[in-house]
């Protein structure tokens, strides 16, 4: 490299990573924060929005959804794709899902992989895809009659405990877990998700006068622990067994769990939240604490749908108790708008409840994120509240950050092989990399060289997903998007969600291109 062309690049490279946004803009507008929402498929509740609407109405609305929060600025979504022993994609494992065409183990017609379909959808807008299950769930009501001959609890009735109206799998037998990590170790290999994510549904919720009737298994599979000491390890032992399945498969693929919001009371355990409620360990039988200790999960999304100013179990607390007590893992916070004026807590009336927990989250060091229960909460209702949102927590991208376990140094920079521009379009041409699997490529904009800083959410043009063929990956931007600009970068993301060093492309007539300085390359 040329003497003056490395004091251009050390001038630059002070430039990107010397320039600090000033912490409150930082708090104010993150680069790095994972934005998700879930989207419910059980019983309709999000999309399709009914069991009987054609495959065209479908893919309408679920791209309707996508472009929504697209415009939000939102970068992952969280697609229920197994509610009820079912699937919204084909295998031998499961029957398709009723809820997605009407019958269940009943094809779509006209035919497609609605998964792979969701996935690819998804992708091209810059979304993470979130595949959410529920491993234990086996049947929403006790009709028989609706499930397909291909259901497990007609292939295996011995798998089974009924409870509160509704069918289960039991935690404890060793075929179930064998089963459904086989389940979800399908997905995981065939399709090309972000993550696999499981909610709350561990051992059921408490019906007040029912038994989960679990009798015979404990007394085979008991040895002499009790009995919440016995379900909780059988709930560890999934976790951990489905955590160390997905990264034998695809290391890049994490794995998620959005928690109940309490893990214990401080009235039982030292250790535990400032709440009077349901919790984690107690009821549910299921410690994140502990698969947090482990690193066998990648994030916990913690479902905090309480208001600011609850009395039994406050989202202020929580927020604090979850950033303190979190270790290993990404911690993002769930939100609950569909409380939003619907709720007995009257803090629910006001439009600032949720802006003001985004900030107040945003206060803390590694919490990094938010999703929100659930998609048609803010798709036909409580515009104020969108576009407050939109005008001010959400007003520019974000891009998720590597989770811990995942973070790693991307040695490849861009190399442009050539770029050109129209009236209709800027075309860059890029290099593949030999040594990185690359997902996206973002690229930044800014009125001069000097004021490119990738650390500015405020300059995020486009993240675009790449189409790479012969050893090239070409993509395009619509030249409005461009024309403001009179400079550019653009970085790798690779399927970590790490990103890159950049390199910069001067806009101007002279086109001109500077590259990152090798490593050692001035000694």
């Amino acid at each position: 490299m040329h003497k003056n062309q490395h004091l251009i690049f050390s001038i630059l490279y002070l430039c990107f990573f010397g320039w600090n946004v000033n912490s409150q803009e930082k708090t104010k507008h993150p680069k790095n924060e994972f934005r998700g929402v879930w989207i419910a498929t059980v019983v309709n509740i999000d999309w399709p929005k009914t069991a009987i609407d054609g495959v065209d109405k479908e893919k309408a609305d679920y791209i309707e959804i996508l472009e929504t929060y697209q415009k939000l600025n939102y970068n992952a979504v969280i697609v229920q794709i197994r509610s009820v022993g079912d699937a919204f994609y084909p295998t031998e494992l499961a029957p398709w899902s009723r809820f997605l065409t009407g019958k269940e183990g009943l094809a779509p017609n006209p035919y497609y992989d609605t998964l792979a379909w969701m996935i690819e959808q998804a992708h091209d807008r810059g979304f993470e895809f979130h595949a959410w299950m529920n491993p234990y769930r086996a049947t929403f009501d006790l009709n028989k009659q609706q499930l397909s001959p291909t259901h497990d609890i007609f292939r295996h009735p011995e798998w089974m405990i009924e409870y509160g109206g509704k069918l289960y799998y039991d935690p404890a037998l060793p075929e179930v877990q064998t089963h459904l990590t086989n389940v979800v170790k399908e997905v995981v290999d065939k399709y090309d998700i972000d993550a696999i994510h499981f909610d709350d549904y561990f051992y059921p919720y408490a019906v007040p006068g029912k038994v989960f009737n679990d009798t015979a298994s404990y007394k085979k599979y008991g040895n002499g622990l009790s009995l919440g000491d016995w379900r909780r390890a059988n709930v560890s032992n999934f976790v951990h067994t489905i955590s160390t399945t997905i990264k034998a498969s695809k290391p890049w693929v994490q794995f998620g769990i959005s928690p109940f919001g309490v893990w214990r009371n401080k009235s039982v355990d030292p250790r535990g939240s400032e709440t009077q409620s349901t919790s984690n360990y107690d009821d549910l039988y299921a410690d994140p604490v502990l698969w947090m200790d482990q690193k066998w999960i990648d994030y916990i999304l913690p479902q905090l749908y309480w208001s600011m100013n609850n009395r039994v179990a406050n989202y202020s607390k929580l927020v604090k108790w979850w950033a303190e007590n979190s270790n290993n893992t990404a911690v993002y916070i769930g939100h609950a708008p569909y409380k939003i004026r619907s709720d007995n807590d009257k803090s629910w009336n006001f439009m600032s409840e949720i802006p003001n927990q985004v900030d107040f989250a945003r206060s803390f060091k590694n919490v990094s994120g938010s999703a929100y229960f659930s998609a048609k909460w803010f798709m036909d209702k409580n515009f104020d509240i969108v576009r407050h949102l939109e005008e001010n927590q959400y007003k520019y991208p974000a891009l998720p950050a590597a989770v811990p376990n995942l973070k790693r140094v991307i040695i490849d920079t861009p190399v442009v092989n050539e770029y050109k521009k129209d009236s209709l379009r800027y075309t860059i041409n890029i290099q593949s990399p030999l040594n990185t699997k690359v997902r996206y490529i973002v690229v930044y904009g800014a009125e001069h060289i000097s004021k490119i800083n990738i650390n500015d959410a405020s300059q995020i043009v486009q993240k675009v997903t790449i189409c790479q063929n012969n050893g090239t990956i070409s993509f395009s931007i619509p030249a409005e998007k461009m024309n403001p600009y009179k400079a550019c970068a653009v970085t790798f993301i690779d399927y970590f969600a790490n990103e890159s060093t950049p390199t910069i492309i001067d806009l101007k007539k002279t086109f001109k291109i500077y590259y990152p300085a090798q490593p050692n390359e001035n000694r």
